[in-house]
């Protein structure tokens, strides 16, 4: 019998499509559980969340591949397209989308070959920035003070560093402890380089470093892989201290090499670069201190010699003065007739000015005192009198009440107007809107209590005054009311 046959039913149980995702879900996971997959990274996406999609292909067929935020530290090198990898995961599915994908939470180059063209293509890249440039290098303290080394504290780096440091100069040390191989070294080295600069210059619990040595023994590539990652390179390129690198032995180079203000070839001579040798040192200042001295005793004695015949080519110093004393008394024996010869002739100058003075002054003497005779025969009292009378014949003819009448004409305008601004302005206006002015002993009252104690109140309203209380004329008593609780508004 046809099983397609439409005619007949099926006996087939029917299935969701939740259900039947779910089913081949743990079919798959139940039937691979964690694989190992060589093949090589395609398209690779890093999200904003931290997450990372990218493809695993050979020749024929294409995987897709998932790595969480949380698995990314594990992997053990970042994904590139085009790296041959082996990657180690779990299967699983995506139901919206009927996709199955790989869960990948380890990650290895797959051969040597394929790490040296993913090393040369990072070189370049790098390079290509210009995080490898000459310029960017600094030059290393000739004698610094703290020494700070980023390397594994167990093993015979840090041993053979001190132990240099030790023989040659000692200065003081900071250890910063990290992986130097494995997952997560390369974020452990970056984050010890960059916690060194972060360090404060002055005034901090840790002095800052003045040099950084990053440090590991010999090792196949696989082994100093984690000083070839991007984010190593960048922070030994960020560093504001001078670095050397110290990684590996004369024949290995990494990445940070490049990036390294000075390469060493081992740990060892790391040291040695970093301080000087202190007896040599002791030696060299001590040879300079007696070069000095001989060379400070040489000149000081040239100039004393020269001082000597330079001296001895001066004639004495009483010769110096003989000819300037003779001159000075010469000049002091001729000082007193010169100078009474010249009192003398001012005297003379003196007389001569006088004389020929003399008639000018009397002339102008006998000019002004004719100025003076015309000018007061011009003063007579006649004359002045004259002119006082003229002044009184004009001082009468002036109309002297019709200048007083103007005046009390425009006085009498002035006040009418004040009059009537003080009468638009007065309290007089106001009563004529309905209000009374309330008065006690020609006093104003301007409160019930006031009122309540007054023998008697004059209220003044707008057309005339009432006079209330006991003495008011012609004021009758009120009878007061039976109702209790009623009183009197003048009860005291």
């Amino acid at each position: 019998m046809d099983l397609l046959d439409d005619s007949t039913p099926s006996n087939a149980p029917e299935f969701s499509v939740s259900e039947l995702t779910g089913s081949i879900k743990r079919t798959l996971e139940g039937a691979f559980g964690r694989v190992r997959v060589r093949g090589e990274l395609g398209r690779v996406m890093r999200a904003r969340s931290g997450h990372y999609y990218y493809d695993l292909k050979d020749d024929k067929n294409v995987i897709s591949c998932t790595t969480w935020k949380g698995q990314v530290a594990g992997l053990g090198i970042e994904p590139e397209e085009g790296l041959e990898v082996i990657v180690t995961g779990r299967l699983s599915t995506y139901g919206p989308q009927s996709r199955y994908n790989l869960n990948v939470d380890a990650m290895e180059v797959a051969g040597e070959g394929a790490l040296m063209a993913m090393l040369e293509k990072r070189r370049k890249a790098l390079a290509a920035e210009g995080l490898f440039d000459a310029a960017r290098k600094r030059s290393l303290p000739y004698l610094p003070n703290v020494i700070g080394v980023v390397t594994s504290p167990s093993g015979a780096v840090i041993r053979d560093i001190l132990h240099r440091l030790r023989d040659r100069f000692p200065r003081t040390v900071l250890i910063w402890p990290v992986a130097v191989q494995g997952q997560g070294s390369a974020q452990q080295v970056a984050r010890a380089i960059r916690g060194f600069n972060d360090l404060p210059d002055h005034g901090g619990a840790i002095a800052r470093p003045d040099l950084i040595i990053v440090a590991r023994g010999g090792g196949s590539l696989e082994d100093l892989w984690g000083f070839n990652e991007e984010i190593v390179v960048r922070a030994a390129a960020d560093s504001a201290i001078p670095l050397i690198s110290a990684v590996g032995h004369e024949t290995d180079t990494t990445l940070i090499d490049h990036a390294a203000d000075r390469r060493a070839p081992t740990p060892t001579a790391a040291a040695e670069i970093a301080v000087p040798v202190r007896a040599e040192l002791l030696s060299w200042v001590t040879a300079q201190a007696g070069h000095l001295t001989r060379a400070i005793t040489g000149a000081t004695g040239l100039r004393r010699q020269r001082l000597d015949d330079l001296a001895r080519a001066l004639p004495r110093r009483e010769a110096l003065f003989d000819t300037a004393r003779q001159r000075l008394d010469r000049q002091a024996d001729a000082l007193g007739p010169a100078l009474l010869r010249n009192v003398q002739i001012k005297r003379q100058i003196a007389r001569d000015v006088s004389a020929a003075l003399r008639p000018v002054l009397d002339r102008r003497l006998a000019q002004a005192r004719v100025r003076l005779s015309r000018t007061s025969g011009q003063l007579s009292v006649g004359r002045i009198a004259e002119r006082l009378a003229a002044q009184r014949q004009a001082l009468a003819r002036v109309d002297l009440a019709r200048g007083i009448r103007r005046g009390i004409e425009t006085r009498q305008t002035q006040l009418s107007a004040a009059a009537r601004l003080l009468q638009s302005l007065g309290y007089e206006e106001t009563l004529k809107r309905g209000y009374a002015v309330i008065r006690a002993d020609q006093k104003i009252v301007t409160s019930a209590e006031k009122a309540k104690i007054a023998a008697r109140l004059e209220i003044q309203f707008a057309d005339g005054r009432v006079t209330l209380g006991p003495n008011a004329p012609g004021k009758r008593s009120p009878s007061r009311p039976d109702k209790p609780g009623q009183g009197d508004l003048f009860d005291a």
